[in-house]
């Protein structure tokens, strides 16, 4: 076959190729904007350090703030209930973190947990807020635990829960850092991630909640679509793909914890070994209890929701008239 036909079929290969991938990127901006037609932002925004940051506010009084985890956003805290069953007692606060929901994760900058706690604690300043207890689930727990060590007269208390803190090999870490990466995750997140993870939700959610079910308000009512979005992939994949260094940076930092902590688990959690990580933790930290939540898992503030709200509504209110003991 003469070279000239080889190289002609070769280029209509490439076309075919080039062709096919500007389809699914087109494709997907489609259902990203979809997305934001069908789920506008329900919070307001702040900006703080050249990030604009979307929130949800509830309630008066004291402050608390809710900082969750990977592949979510804020609304997670308002559909398990945690937003509304804080608010009865003080004023709540979840941010949507750099990248999730509706809020920036400007490229080039870094967004490690220590850089994202800087950037809530601003957050707070710009919102008039002086002091808080902070609750952070999953990687939020990273970021919660930072807030605490950077400043520790601004954090009241903490409420860790399916936190992460000693690395162990995570396979699942490796896997979904995929569209985090410049150049070949930018292609992955434009074209293959996003129908790759609308594949992948049903069973991944089976696998977070288990061994409770699903809970039905989360399937009715979270924007899964706005988590498909490109922009949001690339912050679920750099948090992920992170997961390992920010444990072992933590697990370091645990001792010189002072904060009063409250460290929680799902006693089922299939994705976080619970007496490995959160149990072990607790016992790091100079003043932290720990509770393990019986049936739960992973996502312990949906599957032990009315528990979970008690402990930290509880523990809140330990922190709140210690420091006024102590201050008297």
């Amino acid at each position: 076959m003469p070279a000239s036909r080889n190289v002609g079929r070769r280029a209509g290969y490439a076309a075919a190729i080039a062709g096919g991938l500007a389809a699914l990127a087109l494709t997907n901006h489609l259902m990203a904007r979809k997305a934001e037609a069908r789920h506008p932002p329900r919070g307001r925004f702040v900006t703080v350090g050249g990030v604009r940051l979307h929130y949800l506010e509830a309630g008066e009084g004291p402050a608390v703030v809710l900082v969750h985890g990977v592949g979510v956003m804020a609304e997670d805290f308002a559909l398990s209930g945690l937003l509304e069953s804080q608010a009865r007692n003080g004023r709540v606060i979840a941010f949507d973190r750099p990248g999730y929901g509706y809020s920036e994760r400007p490229r080039g900058r870094s967004f490690t947990a220590r850089d994202q706690a800087r950037l809530l604690l601003d957050a707070m300043t710009a919102l008039g807020v002086e002091r808080a207890f902070v609750v952070g689930h999953s990687w939020g727990t990273f970021v919660a635990a930072h807030m605490a060590l950077f400043a520790p007269d601004r954090v009241t208390g903490l409420a860790l829960v399916s936190g992460y803190y000693r690395p162990t090999p995570r396979l699942d870490s490796v896997a979904l850092a995929g569209p985090g990466l410049p150049v070949v995750g930018d292609v992955q997140r434009f074209t293959f991630a996003p129908p790759t993870a609308r594949l992948l939700t049903p069973a991944i959610l089976k696998h977070l909640f288990a061994p409770a079910p699903v809970a039905g308000r989360f399937r009715r009512e979270f924007p899964i679509p706005l988590t498909l979005r490109p922009s949001q992939l690339r912050a679920s994949a750099a948090d992920s793909g992170r997961m390992v260094p920010e444990a072992k940076v933590l697990q370091h930092l645990l001792p010189g914890l002072a904060t009063p902590t409250l460290v929680m688990a799902g006693a089922g959690d299939r994705l976080i070994d619970p007496a490995h990580q959160s149990q072990w933790a607790a016992l790091q930290a100079p003043d932290a209890t720990y509770v393990s939540l019986p049936g739960a898992g992973h996502m312990a503030h949906y599957s032990a929701d009315l528990r979970l709200q008690a402990e930290i509504q509880g523990f809140r209110a330990r922190v709140d008239a210690g420091r006024t003991l102590s201050a008297a």
